[in-house]
């Protein structure tokens, strides 16, 4: 626990502004700092708590020997300035759910999802699962709803369901879970941590402390995920679409324990990464022992995340999808391989070095690709070099007018990113928004 310390909160945002609050508690000298103007209603009240708020480039400046912590947003890369000047000093420097997590009751059970793509749904669907089988669960995490902010309503004997980054789990050291679920490994977030390597270290991480006690739930499917996890000590529960496993996909029927479970025609949400996902949380369902019956309950009528291949509306005969979510190739590829019909496809973000050309082999729908954002060059040198029709915006209601203008009915109009948000929105939930909002404006 944190108390009577001299703490700095390296970027504010939503998870610094959770946590500043509830350090402010337990008597300690809280600074936060952020090099961008945040919410004036936020700064007023922890000024009001006694926590002055330094809006200032110069970061590092405010950091000297008298500090205790730091507690880094998990967007802030390990190179920045004022961590590296940390580190000289040998002030820890952790996240903000390492905090939350020093403040639980000690018999709270923690479920930690993470994973390259796919943490969102498993992680809403896990949640939906058991709070039908449990009296107090809660969702929390990089799902949107930080855990500092929850603390107060934690309860000795509740579930704690946590969907986790990779950037969270480099700040990670004491935090530990009960269960834990790695989805699938990638090759993404390269420019965060300068190399897959480094990003396959942090995914481990979920597992850390873990004995044989605790559960590890992995992709069978995915080679990175059996090899980064040959060693830990956690009792592993295997799913695959093409292997017999504890849950394992056949001739569109989940099986658990070589038991069919479910037939993928009454799972409401559909496409074989999905079912991916579905059988991860059954997993961890069954380990819970829920009832086969509340589980199936939920897998018939869940109908999926908003921002993640989130059906909007149909205009016109046009079928809108948001898949803000998408900020990298792989999550881009899933999507287009959800659709069998002529595609109109927005792309573009914040420019993380990624190579689009790896998207080539799925765009056979693709009628044109409309690019956006601080990629929009890069996206349009691979369209010409691959003969795939471009046209190039400056932001994204641009492209998305342009997108539905020039469509026709029966096509669908796809925001798949596969790029982060930051060059020109706060978060993927705010451009996701803007796009169905810009897209309701047709159906007047």
């Amino acid at each position: 626990m944190y108390q009577e310390k001299k703490i700095l909160i390296l970027g504010m945002a939503k998870s610094g502004y959770e946590v500043a609050k509830l350090l402010s508690n337990y008597h300690n000298n809280i600074i936060v700092t952020d090099g961008k103007q945040q919410d004036e209603s936020q700064i007023k009240e922890l000024e009001q708590l006694g926590i002055p708020v330094i809006i200032t480039e110069n970061q590092e400046a405010l950091l000297d020997d008298s500090f205790d912590v730091v507690v880094k947003n998990p967007g802030i890369k390990y190179t920045n300035p004022c961590v590296m000047k940390a580190n000289r000093l040998n002030i820890p420097v952790v996240n903000e759910l390492e905090v939350a997590y020093s403040y639980l009751p000690s018999n709270v059970k923690i479920i930690g999802v993470t994973g390259s793509n796919g943490k969102t749904t498993t992680v809403t669907l896990i949640y939906e699962i058991l709070k039908k089988a449990f009296p107090r669960v809660h969702l929390c995490g990089n799902i949107g709803y930080p855990v500092s902010g929850m603390i107060s309503q934690i309860q000795s004997g509740d579930i704690m369901v946590i969907e986790i980054s990779d950037h969270q789990l480099c700040d990670m050291y004491k935090f530990k879970t009960d269960i834990s679920v790695l989805t699938n490994i990638s090759d993404t977030h390269t420019d965060f941590h300068d190399s897959h390597e480094r990003y396959v270290e942090m995914k481990k991480r979920i597992f850390n402390h873990h004995t044989k006690d605790n559960y590890a739930i992995l992709n069978f499917d995915n080679e990175e995920v059996i090899n980064a996890t040959k060693e830990i000590q956690s009792h592993k529960c295997y799913f695959s679409r093409v292997m017999k496993q504890l849950c394992y996909l056949k001739d569109g029927i989940i099986y658990y324990d070589n038991q069919a479970f479910i037939n993928v025609d009454e799972i409401c949400l559909k496409g074989t990464h999905n079912y991916e996902n579905i059988m991860a949380a059954i997993l961890v369902a069954k380990i819970l022992k829920v009832e086969d019956a509340t589980i199936k309950d939920v897998l018939k009528t869940f109908k999926g995340v908003e921002h993640r291949i989130e059906y909007v509306t149909t205009i016109h005969g046009r079928e809108i999808y948001n898949d803000s979510k998408s900020t990298n190739n792989v999550a881009t590829i899933t999507a287009l391989k959800s659709f069998e019909k002529p595609v109109r496809l927005l792309l573009g973000g914040l420019d993380r070095n990624q190579d689009f050309s790896e998207l080539y082999p799925y765009m056979n729908y693709v009628r044109k690709v409309y690019c956006f954002g601080e990629t929009k060059s890069k996206i349009k040198d691979f369209c010409d070099s691959n003969h795939i029709e471009c046209e190039v915006f400056d932001t994204l209601k641009e492209a998305s007018v342009a997108s539905y203008q020039e469509s026709i009915e029966g096509e669908v109009i796809l925001l798949s990113p596969a790029c982060a948000s930051w060059d020109q929105y706060a978060c993927f939930e705010d451009r996701g928004n803007e796009f169905k909002t810009i897209m309701s404006n047709f159906a007047n």
